[in-house]
């Protein structure tokens, strides 16, 4: 199943242009470089299965932070980040070494935001990156509003991180690993996991497994 081999698989498909020995990244022909804010026109012509480096500005986080910013938008409050045309990633970091930006910056099971996700794709969220597919409230959302789900791997955490080049909490620090951070990224490495146009790379990858 496409389960077993999933973290393989997208580790294998992001990051088969790393430098061995020097774990340096060269960014390959095939891939989409994308830089935040996203257009309609960015997601619309992506494509579940392309592989993705995103440079810029993207924010992290998890469900306590979602919850929070749902609530204010029932509430008709002004949220604490601008979200038309972002990307928010689902992490929580651990501490970050001396002299390094963060900590391991792995993705958090994405299912967790799918109560909260289509609220935010309603006022302007573009993208969302985890792992796991996402259900199907939130893929209706995407098709109507523009948004698009990459996923990126647990297993290269490690390598995650050093595409982020500074983070900074800017919205409920009292949340802790939670808090929702500024992240500045530099070829982020990620595979488009739903498209707005119903394409899933989840559905293709067990296709492609059955066929081999």
């Amino acid at each position: 199943m496409i389960k077993l081999i999933e973290s393989s698989r997208i580790y294998q498909q992001v990051y088969r242009g790393l430098k061995p020995q020097t774990g340096e990244i060269v960014v390959a022909e095939d891939i989409i470089k994308l830089t935040t804010p996203l257009t309609d026109e960015d997601v619309e012509s992506l494509k579940a299965g392309d592989r993705v480096s995103i440079t810029g500005v993207i924010y992290s986080a998890r469900d306590a932070a979602h919850k929070r910013l749902v609530e204010l938008i029932e509430k008709g409050e002004e949220l604490p980040i601008n979200i038309k045309g972002q990307i928010i990633y689902f992490m929580g970091p651990s501490p970050a070494k001396p002299g390094h930006a963060i900590g391991s910056a792995g993705p958090t099971t994405s299912y967790r935001m799918d109560a909260y996700s289509p609220t935010l794709h309603q006022h302007g969220l573009k993208g969302t990156i985890g792992k796991g597919a996402r259900g199907p409230e939130v893929v209706e959302a995407m098709k109507k509003y523009k948004g698009v789900y990459f996923t990126a791997t647990g297993g290269a955490a490690a390598l995650i991180s050093k595409s982020i080049k500074k983070a900074e909490i800017v919205a409920y620090e009292d949340l802790g690993a939670e808090a929702i951070r500024r992240l500045e990224v530099e070829d982020f490495r990620c595979i488009v996991a739903q498209d707005c146009h119903g394409g899933n790379y989840y559905e293709i990858g067990v296709e492609q497994y059955r066929r081999a």
